[in-house]
Formats: structure tokens, C-alpha cells, sequence
């Protein structure tokens, strides 16, 4: 597993930034960047469980991931550990494809800078998936940006 570190600066209060980011409506917006359709299925209080998911081209859920919040101080820092995969709907955490990888850590830093946000994330990934994952975040971080910006 590799570490992978990306971070934007929003010209809005933490605050804002913290909840562009994980109210439901505005996160279905900025995490298109990464599959059309994302969603997440729980709340972001620590210890609780989260599904983040995504539908497939018939409406139901095409798959997605089985996670943990291991630690939220709220406006400032939370993290989301991922324990395994969602495939056809059905959540999995003991299979080798699920164990390749989980579990692995996303976090997310929100640091007040003249009068507005960085956010940083950092993220265990696999190698492979390095290239996707630095296409993949300047653009959501780019469009979390102009939604918190408006």
C-alpha cells in the first residue's frame, strides 16, 4: 500500500467547507469526479459505519465500499478507514480481493489559511490505482471548491 497526499485551498470558513463536503446533496456533487451517481449510505459520527456506493447502468448498486469512521473532530480532521468492498450489493470484508487491500485509511485535514480552507487528503492506495486516484482527485477537489465557494 501507498500513501497519496492532495490538497486545495477554498476561499470559504472550515465550517463551510466541512459540511460542502459531507452533507449529502453537496457530496453527491463534488465525488462525481469518481464514479456518476455516488453516494454514501451512514453518518460520519466516529465508530459508525459507512457504505460508500455507487449504481450501476441498471439503477441498482453497482458496488462500493464497507468503512469505519475512526476519528471525527469536527471541522478539523476526520478518518475513514475502509474494512472491505460492496460488490452486487452484498458488503465483504473477508474475501482475498477485500483483504488485498483493507484495511486502508482516508484522511481528511481542514486547516484555516488567510481567511479560508486547505483540505488534505491523505489516502492509502495500491499502486496501480496511484495514476486514476491523481487524475481523479484535483477535479473533485476542484468542484468541492466551487460548491463551497458559491
Amino acid at each position: 500500500m501507498e500513501k497519496m497526499r492532495t490538497s486545495i485551498v477554498i476561499n470559504a470558513p472550515r465550517e463551510k467547507v466541512w459540511e460542502v463536503m459531507f452533507t449529502d446533496a453537496t457530496y453527491r456533487e463534488w465525488t462525481k469526479a469518481f464514479h456518476e451517481g455516488s453516494y454514501f449510505v451512514g453518518d460520519w459520527t466516529e465508530g459508525s459505519k459507512m457504505l460508500f456506493l455507487g449504481p450501476g447502468e441498471d439503477g441498482q448498486v453497482e458496488g462500493g465500499m464497507v468503512s469505519q469512521i475512526k476519528e471525527n473532530r469536527r471541522h478539523e480532521f476526520i478518518s475513514i478507514e475502509h474494512l472491505g468492498i460492496v460488490a452486487n450489493g452484498v458488503e465483504d470484508t473477508t474475501s482475498e480481493v477485500a483483504k488485498k487491500w483493507a484495511p486502508a485509511y482516508e484522511n481528511y485535514t481542514f486547516t484555516e489559511v488567510d481567511g479560508g480552507t486547505e483540505v488534505v487528503v491523505d489516502m492509502d492506495i495500491e499502486a496501480e490505482h496511484r495514476e486514476m486516484f491523481e487524475a481523479m482527485w484535483p477535479k473533485a477537489l476542484a468542484t468541492l471548491k466551487v460548491i463551497a465557494e458559491r
